[in-house]
């Protein structure tokens, strides 16, 4: 594969992580919330395509962790790119792997009731807030991807 093809890989693996980052975190999952009156299917639903876009996101990962190691001949911008991904990663990993099991444990530990109406409330509200934080933290890395690829040479 040519050095150019594999550049143009890598920006469209960001590009779709990444926007679909900015798309379904903070546009469709927000209309979903506003636009369903009934928060525990709005959540269901939610969580449904935060599931399916987790495998995306890793088929990204794992492309663009080929190419910071063998797309870029400049050791510093392949550091510089390392630094930007592997946080992104460790993020994407701990929502989905950590926050995300240990939320959905409670949703069924609260049954019949909502979480939210449980005495689980509160522990729900913490993982939830944590795992908010790492995701605009993951959102924000990957403006900070795109310009980077969109400036670096490539070998």
């Amino acid at each position: 594969m040519s050095c150019t093809r594999f550049a143009f890989l890598a920006i469209l693996a960001a590009a779709l992580w990444v926007g679909g980052l900015w798309v379904v975190g903070y546009l469709a999952v927000p209309v979903l919330f506003s636009a369903q009156a009934d928060r525990q299917l709005a959540g269901m639903l939610a969580g449904e395509i935060f599931s399916r876009m987790f495998v995306l996101d890793l088929i990204c990962a794992g492309f663009l962790l080929l190419f910071a190691q063998w797309g870029i001949r400049d050791k510093s911008g392949r550091k510089i790119l390392l630094w930007v991904l592997l946080p992104m990663l460790v993020s994407l990993l701990a929502i989905n792997l950590g926050l995300q099991p240990a939320m959905t444990q409670l949703k069924l530990a609260a049954l019949p009731q909502i979480v939210m109406e449980s005495p689980l409330a509160g522990r729900f509200g913490m993982l939830h807030g944590i795992s908010s934080l790492l995701y605009l933290a993951e959102s924000l890395l990957g403006l900070l991807l795109l310009w980077r690829l969109a400036h670096l040479r490539q070998g």
